[in-house]
């Protein structure tokens, strides 16, 4: 019996998907539930699995965009499963023939020229490449060579105009690797290359800075870190639950942030979905962490961590990604010291974490050092004022710098779960 396998729907929205990888080649038998391949949609890389056991036959070619519902191969379920591996054929020792002796020439020394005319060519050849004295220091002056200049003078003679007017040579680089390769981008990275330019041409999109002192949270990292990632079973205390608890409240405070055009219609949100941009092996992926304004710190870190482990394996889904109405994302991680993030559309917000960097600043009139990191928050100026942005952003710095109060009501342990 022939099997047709075909492309499964990986969401509501997405109407076709790219084959990325065979994991299989055609003509190989495979088991029921086996990874055959990789598929790329608009939104998530995901495997294909064998519908049943069987010689599979190949309909689609690495790089093919295929429809949901198409054919992508054929599996013949009565085919009997191979035993042991295909015998080894018999190697024959190669004989030697001897070779017939070759006999070989002396080479032939060709004439000798005359060699008073060789002399005379050799005398002209230095008489065109020695400069007047002049000349020579104009030349040296410019560290130009006078192989490199043509003479004008008597038998080719370099002159002294010849070396005013002589320009450096640029020259050409020459011995390195000038090759260049030509690859398709996957699906998923056109979707977010459409995404992108979407987003910088159909929105009136503005970025506001602020600085943050990192000492609060630093000082209670140090002290807790330890017993938090003990008792909560290796969920680490980073620095994303501060910063999404500190933007869930933010949001609560400027609700148009947390809101989205649809049309001639603003849609709030009294909800804080937060999408949190993590590194995958296919690229950027922003993954949603639901409801992040119920959560605790621990419920933070472990979801996070969760949807992280998820993107590096290659198993987050569409579900995953779906939804989010305001963004954070962290370039400090590869060093950024400051960037203009761009909007995730629909929404009307991103928040930019950047590096950590210990730099003087001024402290009740004195000079101290402290950690302190640049925050970016862009925003679509048709639907947030710059009030609404800049005391959002303000909102963010101040409960990062007094986290004990604002974020933990003063009682850490607690807040912790400790």
């Amino acid at each position: 019996m022939i099997l047709e396998m075909k492309v499964p729907s990986p969401g509501e929205s997405i109407k076709e998907v790219e084959i990325a990888t065979w994991l299989v080649k055609d003509g190989d038998y495979v088991e029921k539930d086996q990874a055959i391949a990789e598929v790329d949609s608009d939104k998530a890389t995901l495997e294909l699995p064998a519908e049943a056991s069987g010689i599979i036959t190949l309909k689609a070619e690495e790089g093919d965009a295929v429809a949901v519902g198409a054919v992508v191969c054929l599996i013949d379920t009565s085919a009997v499963k191979p035993s042991g591996s295909a015998p080894v054929a018999e190697v024959k020792p190669v004989v030697e023939t001897p070779k017939a002796e070759v006999k070989t020439e002396a080479p032939k020394v060709a004439p000798v020229a005359d060699s008073s005319a060789s002399e005379q060519a050799k005398q002209k050849t230095y008489a065109a490449q020695t400069p007047s004295p002049a000349a020579r220091k104009i030349l040296d002056e410019k560290n130009i060579q006078t192989s490199d200049v043509v003479g004008t003078g008597k038998a080719g003679r370099i002159t002294t105009e010849d070396a005013v007017n002589a320009v450096p040579s640029m020259g050409t680089p020459t011995g390195g690797s000038r090759g260049s390769e030509r690859t398709k981008l996957s699906m998923l990275r056109r979707k977010v290359a459409e995404r992108l330019v979407a987003a910088k041409n159909e929105t009136a999109m503005l970025t506001t800075f602020n600085e943050v002192n990192m000492t609060p949270i630093n000082n209670i990292r140090n002290q807790y870190k330890d017993a938090f990632k003990a008792k909560h079973n290796g969920v680490g205390l980073g620095y994303m639950s501060f910063f999404t608890k500190a933007v869930t409240r933010a949001l609560q405070l400027f609700p148009d942030v947390n809101s989205m055009m649809d049309g001639d219609y603003k849609v709030a949100y009294d909800f804080a979905d937060i999408s949190i941009a993590v590194s995958g092996p296919k690229g950027l992926m922003v993954p949603v962490v639901r409801n992040a304004e119920l959560l605790t710190f621990r419920g933070v870190e472990a979801e996070i961590k969760r949807l992280a482990i998820r993107a590096r394996d290659g198993q987050i889904t569409v579900d995953d990604m779906t939804g989010g109405t305001f963004t954070i994302t962290n370039g400090g991680v590869f060093g950024s010291m400051l960037s203009t993030p761009i909007i995730n559309p629909p929404q009307s917000g991103i928040l930019g974490m950047h590096n950590i960097i210990e730099r003087p600043i001024a402290v009740n009139g004195q000079v101290e050092i402290h950690p302190m990191m640049y925050v970016a928050l862009s925003y679509d100026h048709r639907i947030i004022d710059g009030r609404e942005s800049v005391g959002f952003l303000v909102a963010v710095k101040e409960a990062l710098e007094n986290p004990m109060e604002l974020l933990m009501d003063n009682n850490p342990k607690r807040a912790l779960e400790l």
